[in-house]
Protein backbone atom coordinates (compact mmCIF):
# COMPACT_ATOMS: atom_id res chain seq x y z
CA UNK A 1 0.00 0.00 0.00
CA UNK A 2 2.84 2.39 0.82
CA UNK A 3 4.48 1.80 -2.58
CA UNK A 4 1.12 2.53 -4.25
CA UNK A 5 0.86 5.76 -2.27
CA UNK A 6 4.40 6.85 -3.15
CA UNK A 7 3.73 6.15 -6.85
CA UNK A 8 0.47 8.10 -6.72
CA UNK A 9 2.15 11.00 -4.90
CA UNK A 10 4.83 11.13 -7.60
CA UNK A 11 2.27 11.13 -10.40
CA UNK A 12 0.21 13.86 -8.78
CA UNK A 13 3.31 15.94 -8.09
CA UNK A 14 4.46 15.59 -11.68
CA UNK A 15 1.03 16.57 -12.96
CA UNK A 16 0.77 19.55 -10.60
CA UNK A 17 2.94 21.74 -12.81
CA UNK A 18 1.36 23.38 -15.89
CA UNK A 19 4.59 23.09 -17.90
CA UNK A 20 4.71 19.33 -17.37
CA UNK A 21 1.02 18.96 -18.22
CA UNK A 22 1.61 20.93 -21.43
CA UNK A 23 4.54 18.67 -22.32
CA UNK A 24 2.36 15.59 -21.80
CA UNK A 25 -0.36 17.14 -23.91
CA UNK A 26 2.11 17.81 -26.73
CA UNK A 27 3.52 14.29 -26.50
CA UNK A 28 -0.02 12.98 -26.89
CA UNK A 29 0.37 13.93 -30.56
CA UNK A 30 3.57 11.89 -30.92
CA UNK A 31 7.23 11.83 -29.92
CA UNK A 32 9.26 15.05 -29.94
CA UNK A 33 12.82 16.09 -29.24
CA UNK A 34 13.60 17.94 -26.04
CA UNK A 35 14.61 20.98 -28.11
CA UNK A 36 11.28 21.00 -29.95
CA UNK A 37 9.39 20.72 -26.68
CA UNK A 38 11.48 23.38 -24.95
CA UNK A 39 10.90 25.91 -27.75
CA UNK A 40 7.31 26.36 -26.55
CA UNK A 41 8.37 27.57 -23.09
CA UNK A 42 10.09 30.79 -21.98
CA UNK A 43 12.84 29.16 -19.94
CA UNK A 44 16.42 28.04 -20.31
CA UNK A 45 17.05 24.49 -21.50
CA UNK A 46 18.55 23.36 -18.14
CA UNK A 47 15.37 24.51 -16.38
CA UNK A 48 13.22 22.71 -18.92
CA UNK A 49 15.28 19.55 -18.50
CA UNK A 50 14.27 19.45 -14.81
CA UNK A 51 10.67 19.09 -15.98
CA UNK A 52 11.67 16.32 -18.40
CA UNK A 53 13.52 14.48 -15.64
CA UNK A 54 10.53 14.77 -13.30
CA UNK A 55 8.21 13.32 -15.93
CA UNK A 56 10.67 10.54 -16.70
CA UNK A 57 11.37 9.74 -13.04
CA UNK A 58 7.65 9.31 -12.41
CA UNK A 59 7.21 7.05 -15.43
CA UNK A 60 5.06 9.41 -17.48
CA UNK A 61 7.50 9.64 -20.38
CA UNK A 62 10.45 7.76 -21.82
CA UNK A 63 13.45 9.41 -23.40
CA UNK A 64 15.89 7.98 -25.91
CA UNK A 65 19.19 9.62 -26.68
CA UNK A 66 20.68 9.29 -30.14
CA UNK A 67 23.92 11.22 -30.45
CA UNK A 68 23.19 14.68 -29.10
CA UNK A 69 19.43 14.46 -29.62
CA UNK A 70 17.09 13.29 -26.87
CA UNK A 71 13.60 12.27 -27.98
CA UNK A 72 10.67 12.02 -25.59
CA UNK A 73 7.54 9.91 -25.89
CA UNK A 74 4.57 9.20 -23.68
CA UNK A 75 4.68 6.10 -21.55
CA UNK A 76 1.19 4.82 -22.28
CA UNK A 77 -0.45 3.24 -19.29
CA UNK A 78 1.57 5.23 -16.78
CA UNK A 79 -1.56 6.93 -15.46
CA UNK A 80 -3.19 3.62 -14.50
CA UNK A 81 -2.51 4.06 -10.75
CA UNK A 82 -4.11 7.50 -10.88
CA UNK A 83 -7.08 6.19 -12.85
CA UNK A 84 -7.52 3.39 -10.29
CA UNK A 85 -7.41 5.85 -7.39
CA UNK A 86 -9.91 8.17 -9.08
CA UNK A 87 -12.25 5.23 -9.72
CA UNK A 88 -12.07 4.30 -6.02
CA UNK A 89 -12.82 7.87 -5.00
CA UNK A 90 -15.70 8.12 -7.47
CA UNK A 91 -17.19 4.91 -6.06
CA UNK A 92 -16.89 6.19 -2.47
CA UNK A 93 -18.52 9.53 -3.28
CA UNK A 94 -21.28 7.99 -5.40
CA UNK A 95 -22.14 5.67 -2.49
CA UNK A 96 -22.25 8.64 -0.13
CA UNK A 97 -24.46 10.61 -2.49
CA UNK A 98 -26.78 7.60 -2.85
CA UNK A 99 -27.07 7.27 0.94
CA UNK A 100 -27.77 10.99 1.27
CA UNK A 101 -30.45 10.80 -1.42
CA UNK A 102 -32.02 7.84 0.33
CA UNK A 103 -31.96 9.67 3.68
CA UNK A 104 -33.49 12.83 2.26
CA UNK A 105 -36.22 11.09 0.25
CA UNK A 106 -37.27 8.40 2.74
CA UNK A 107 -40.38 9.07 4.82
CA UNK A 108 -39.65 10.37 8.30
CA UNK A 109 -40.54 8.13 11.22
CA UNK A 110 -43.04 9.43 13.77
CA UNK A 111 -41.69 9.52 17.32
Amino acid sequence: MEQYSVRLDGLLGALADPTRRAVLSRLGHGPATVSDLADAFPMALPSFMKHVHTLEKNGLIRTVKSGRVRTCELNHGSLAPLEDWLAEQRHIWEDRADRLTQFVTSPKEQA
